[in-house]
């Protein structure tokens, strides 16, 4: 697929690493969102297996679950490998993390505080913009270590996503796209 016009709205991949779901989830919201505001959004998961190549898209939307303070490997990886194409594109950032799902004193702290590895993921693209959201968080989803920490914590299971700042956000990419594909 070849970049696209301003005329039929961008060409945006949205590429994300999601351990759990939800993640995944979002990029496809997000991608969603971005297609009903005329744009051709296609969300592809950056697994290792094969990577969705940006060179194909007029802009791009790299998300990832954050683990232990940190995008998973996948992510950084994918943004590592092509940052030379990142860097010749609008790219917009987005992490997902469970502050929201944290007890009080800590969700405050958590919901303030990028992945450790942002700053240098940041300096390598250069992104239009970054984001945090909550996610989800399953009991399932953790070891019984991890249930063990994130109960000390004063953590919750449940759907955290704030739909409708996810939506907003996908709306601002989606508006502010013309103006970065004149860039």
């Amino acid at each position: 697929m070849p970049p696209s016009t301003r005329e039929n709205g961008a060409a945006v991949l949205v590429a994300y690493a999601s351990e759990h779901g939800s993640t995944r989830e979002i990029a496809a919201r997000i991608a969603g969102r971005l297609t009903r505001a005329g744009h051709r959004a296609d969300a592809r998961p950056v697994d290792g297996a094969v990577d969705p190549d940006p060179g194909r898209y007029d802009a791009v939307v790299v998300g990832s679950a954050v683990h232990n303070q940190q995008w998973m490997p996948e992510a950084s990886g994918y943004v590592r490998r092509h940052r030379a194409e990142l860097g010749n594109r609008p790219v917009w950032l987005f992490s997902v993390g469970m502050s929201a799902a944290l007890g009080r004193p800590l969700r405050s702290l958590a919901s303030h505080h990028e992945p450790k590895n942002m700053p240098a993921l940041r300096d390598e693209i250069h992104p239009v913009g970054t984001c945090l959201f909550s996610g989800a968080v399953r009991r399932g989803d953790l070891p019984p270590a991890g249930h063990a920490a994130f109960k000390a914590m004063g953590g919750h299971y449940g759907d955290y996503r704030d739909w409708d700042r996810i939506e907003a956000w996908a709306d601002e990419i989606a508006h502010r796209l013309p103006e970065a594909q004149a860039a």
